[in-house]
This record gives structure tokens, sequence and C-alpha cells, in this order.
């Protein structure tokens, strides 16, 4: 099975987060829709939608392509990316207004106020998460589709 390695790097990678982002949108549209919850979801869901397991393809093609050069296990590979994925997420918001800094050291998102030191918390949380989607769900995927190490 050498035929188009990339191809199915690329789509054991989105795999993942589409499942996920499906049941994220499916919370965001009950909470909108069905709780009257005055969130822009609209403004909100359009990074992870469009951006996230497209990322996550190009991600998994990337480890695909460095695996000979680069002897870096598939979780740490991925306990990378939301190094990437965190700033640019932060400057997106930013630009469309759906996140706000205040001098006080407080991010105000929608109707929720989170500090800068429960972001401190959170970050190495999502990394160890990532490491483990990584490591675990998209390296069977890798398996499965017969591009794994």
């Amino acid at each position: 099975m050498n035929n188009h390695p990339y191809l199915r790097a690329y789509m054991a990678g989105i795999a993942v987060p589409t499942m996920f982002l499906l049941v994220a949108l499916t919370g965001f549209c009950i909470a909108r829709f069905v709780y009257q919850v005055p969130a822009p979801i609209e403004r909100v869901i359009v990074f992870p939608l469009a951006i996230i397991p497209n990322v996550f393809g190009a991600w998994n093609m990337l480890h695909l392509a460095l695996r000979s050069k680069l002897r870096l296990p598939l979780g740490i590979h991925g306990a990378i990316l939301p190094f990437i994925l965190a700033p640019t997420g932060f400057i997106f918001a930013l630009s469309l207004g759906i996140l706000n800094t205040t001098g006080s050291g407080l991010v105000y998102f929608g109707l929720v106020t989170v500090s800068y030191a429960h972001l401190a918390i959170i970050f190495p949380v999502a990394v160890v998460i990532y490491y483990l989607v990584w490591k675990y769900l998209i390296g069977f995927l890798n398996a499965l589709v017969g591009v794994a190490q």
C-alpha cells in the first residue's frame, strides 16, 4: 500500500478533529438556539471548522515527510501543534472582535471572563491532550491507513 502516502496521512489527520468539531458544533447550536445564549456562534466556530482539520492533516503529512530525518515520536510532534494554533487563534479572535483584553489582565470572551492565570493552567492541559490524541487516536488511524512507523 505505497500509493499516495501523503494523501492517506492527510485523511488520517483530519478524521479526529472533524469528529470532535461536529460534537462542538452541536453543543454550540443547542446553546445558541435552544437556550438562547447570546454567543456569536457564526464568528466563533469559523476558525475551528475551517482551519483545525486542515492543520491536523498537514501536520500529519509533515510528520510523515520528516520521520526519516527527524525521529520525533508522533505524540511529541502533535504536542507541538498547540504552540502554533493557540497564538494563531488568539490573533484571529482579536481581529474579529470575539476576544477582548482588558488592562487588568483579564481576557473577556463573550460572557465568560478568564484570567491569564487560568490560561496558564489551561494551555499545558491542552498540550497534554494534544499529545494523547496524537499518540493514540491519530497514531491508530495512521496504522490503519498504513502510514505508521
